[in-house]
């Protein structure tokens, strides 16, 4: 069973981000562990963060939707968890996969105000409703409650239920995150330079890029390190972003970043890194798909390029379009500027196009990250 349970946080850790161009809602940890009625299970566990992951990706409609999960430190002693979920978590947070701080004091929604995204929860907001007023705006708290078969359903805590809209970031969002910020703390994961070199675990750890670094939190108007409290200094301009999807067979399988800083390779299995669409193609695809087929380049200017490295081939649909006729074909080495609603085609129904280009994600049932879970009897007296 324990066995099971790690299967399911290592699914649930593929969807974890603090990247603010990927993260699409903002959870506590610490109160997502005590849904207890969602599986009738022990009083904590860390696997019902799984539960509201498939919860997001049904409202999305959407694989793989990640999201940003804020740990206050106390959860990291809780002995109402296992002591293996507590080394996960404290794994993740080493990892920068989620914000850990002492205290929440608003983090939730202050990351949720910097980003423009959702907050996941069933807590009242009225000590939140002043500061931020979109607090009462449809689709902005979210409560994760029980549907139909045993699932997990999203519920708008005000208004009506709507169409989810992409993120708007406030203006003072973007002016954090138009900057890399450095902590004085070496071994800060989010805002660090690269830890103790002389530490035994120093090849282990793992580093924020600059490029996906979470907002700073402001205490009295100055950004501030979440984790250890300490003043942020200014280390100069972020490097610009692109958020594209991957979309195949009409379903959006993934979103990935292209920054200035770093081209992203796409294909069937990219060496060295990129964005590996293997698991999702048919035999023929994979046959086709070279292992790097294309390059997605992002220019200083903010021009879009696309780069066939592959032995095949490839294309580009202008605005999307269906029309053959209107397909333009991509031979090996030939670059070409993408224009906004460009879609670049790999292979019939394996598409990539910017992450606003479809209105829908395209899938009725997301692949769970439950899908090993124990059974709900046994997960009342897991230990």
């Amino acid at each position: 069973m324990r066995f099971e349970v790690s299967k399911v946080l290592d699914a649930i850790e593929a969807r974890l981000t603090t990247d603010p161009a990927l993260a699409r809602a903002v959870v506590d940890m610490s109160e997502i562990v005590r849904y207890a009625d969602l599986d009738g299970g022990r009083p904590a566990s860390s696997v019902r963060l799984g539960l509201v992951l498939d919860a997001l990706g049904l409202r999305f409609a959407e694989e793989n939707v990640p999201v940003y999960v804020v740990v206050p430190r106390g959860l990291l002693s809780d002995t109402d968890l296992t002591s293996n979920e507590r080394m996960v978590i404290r794994r993740w947070a080493d990892d920068g996969k989620v914000e850990v701080v002492p205290q929440l004091d608003g983090r939730v929604f202050e990351v949720a105000d910097l980003l423009g995204v959702p907050v996941l929860t069933r807590s009242r907001a009225d000590r939140e409703r002043e500061r931020y007023p979109w607090v009462d705006e449809p689709g902005r708290l979210l409560a994760a409650v029980s549907g139909e078969g045993g699932t997990t359903v999203l519920m708008p805590r005000v208004g009506r239920e709507e169409p989810p809209r992409p993120p708007e970031r406030s203006q003072l969002g973007e002016r954090l995150l138009a900057r890399v910020w450095s902590c004085p703390e070496p071994n800060c994961t989010s805002y660090g330079t690269g830890g103790d070199s002389d530490s035994f675990f120093a090849d282990m750890r793992t580093f924020t890029s600059p490029v996906s670094q979470p907002p700073p939190a402001l205490r009295g108007g100055v950004p501030t390190c979440p984790r250890h409290g300490a003043r942020l200094r200014d280390a100069g301009q972020r490097a610009a972003v692109e958020v594209l999807s991957v979309r195949i067979d009409g379903v959006i399988r993934r979103r990935f970043v292209v920054s200035t800083d770093e081209p992203v390779v796409v294909g069937r299995a990219p060496e060295g890194g990129g964005v590996m669409l293997g698991q999702w193609l048919t035999d023929d695809a994979r046959k086709w798909i070279s292992r790097g087929h294309v390059k997605f380049t992002l220019r200083p200017d903010g021009t879009l390029t696309v780069q066939d490295v592959s032995t095949n081939g490839s294309g580009v649909r202008p605005a999307g379009s269906a029309d053959d006729d209107a397909r333009l074909t991509l031979r090996r080495n030939e670059t070409r500027t993408l224009g906004p609603e460009d879609v670049v085609e790999l292979y019939a129904n394996v598409h990539v196009g910017r992450a606003g280009m479809w209105a829908t994600g395209g899938v009725v049932q997301p692949q769970s990250v439950m899908a090993e879970a124990p059974t709900m009897a046994l997960r009342k007296f897991e230990r």
